[in-house]
This record gives structure tokens, C-alpha cells and sequence, in this order.
């Protein structure tokens, strides 16, 4: 590998320059014996010298790339210790519960003059209602009491949003705490409350 040395009088050598050593050596041999009738023109030569530096400038670019690659994990394994404990938007309507308060978000796709949010339990029932009266485009949470509510029976939640008689669209996410981070193939993984364990990109955002 390009990483590994070899004892020489004292000094270490990389494999780059051990390769074009033993480059210059078959080149000295090779001249040494050439048919003096039919010598190596300049242009082969130049070839041979062309695929050597070659290989060497291949072996340089590896060391950097393995280089970048190990700095971007640690990037990343520092940056997910700052993210335990936060709440990560995942999409989906169920509630993530902390205690006996179930928690929410979403997004309304424009302005609205009328927005409620309906907590559905598993027998399709609707166990409350919150109305938040008129909200703006973006991205809205909510927290949700439900002392007295068992929180396995909470199917999750629909939002109702309208302006003008007009629905508006709502794009509802589920509220988790990240729990702990790890690294699987180079891919930051997240495991949150319910259990579940997803890579960064499957997290629409933090909060």
C-alpha cells in the first residue's frame, strides 16, 4: 500500500519511490542491453517515463483521498455526539411521547386561516383536537397533553389546514429524540426513541 516503508540503510522509503527505484534500475538494465543497432528512441523512452510518474501521481492522490476520508468520519462523529438529545423530524404522523406529552410538527405549504390538529387513536377515533387558529407558511410544532391517554393506543395525528374555504397542504412530521449516533459504511446512523435507526439523510431536519 502506499502507506507502507521499508527499512533502506537507515531511511525509510515509500512504496512511490521504491516503485520508481526499481523503475530506473530495469530502464539502466534495459539501455545497458539494448540492441546497439536498433536502439530505444526518445519517444519510447518518454512513454516509460510517462507511466512511472503516472503511477506514482496515482498513489499520491490514494493517500490524500484516504486522508480526506478519515478526517470527513471523525467530522462526522463529533458532529453526532452534538446531536443526541435533539429532536429529529422524520416523516410520518405518529407521535413521539416524552412522559404523557405526545409530540408533533408540520408543514403548511402556505399561509392558512383555520389550522387544527387532530390525535387519532387506533380504533379511528378522534381522542382531541387542537386548534391553532390562523398560522403562516413554514414549519409549525406542537405538543400535545395526553395524561390519562395510554400512548400505545395513539395511532398518531392529521392536520386540517384551510384559507378562504380553500384547503392548505400540510406535510406532518414525527417529533423523536435522538438517543445515540453511530458509523455504519461511512454513513452517519441515528437510533431514536421508538427504537428505529436511520441514516442522517432519511432526517428532515433537527430541532
Amino acid at each position: 500500500t502506499a502507506g507502507s516503508t521499508t527499512a533502506n540503510g537507515g531511511r525509510t522509503t515509500s512504496s512511490s519511490e521504491a516503485s520508481q527505484d526499481r523503475f530506473l534500475k530495469l530502464l539502466v538494465a534495459q539501455l545497458n542491453n539494448q540492441d546497439p543497432m536498433n536502439p530505444m528512441d526518445n519517444a519510447q523512452m518518454t512513454t516509460q517515463m510517462t507511466q512511472i510518474n503516472t503511477v506514482a501521481g496515482i498513489e499520491s492522490l490514494n493517500t490524500t483521498l484516504k486522508g480526506m476520508a478519515a478526517q470527513y468520519t471523525a467530522m462526522q462523529s463529533l458532529q453526532g455526539i452534538t446531536l443526541i438529545g435533539r429532536e429529529a423530524l422524520v416523516a410520518g404522523n405518529a407521535l413521539g411521547f416524552d412522559g404523557a406529552i405526545g409530540k408533533g410538527a408540520f408543514r403548511l405549504a402556505g399561509s392558512a386561516a383555520n389550522v387544527q390538529v387532530d390525535v387519532v387513536g387506533k380504533d379511528g377515533a378522534v381522542l382531541d383536537t387542537l386548534d391553532f387558529g390562523g398560522l403562516t407558511a413554514g414549519q409549525h410544532s406542537f405538543n400535545w397533553d395526553g395524561t390519562g391517554t395510554d400512548p400505545n393506543q395513539v395511532a398518531g395525528y392529521r392536520v386540517r389546514a384551510s384559507n378562504g374555504g380553500n384547503p392548505v397542504a400540510a406535510t406532518t412530521y414525527s417529533r423523536l429524540t435522538v438517543t445515540s449516533v453511530g458509523q455504519k459504511d461511512g454513513v452517519m446512523q441515528l437510533q431514536l426513541q421508538d427504537g428505529r435507526t436511520l441514516a442522517q439523510d432519511q432526517i428532515a431536519t433537527f430541532m
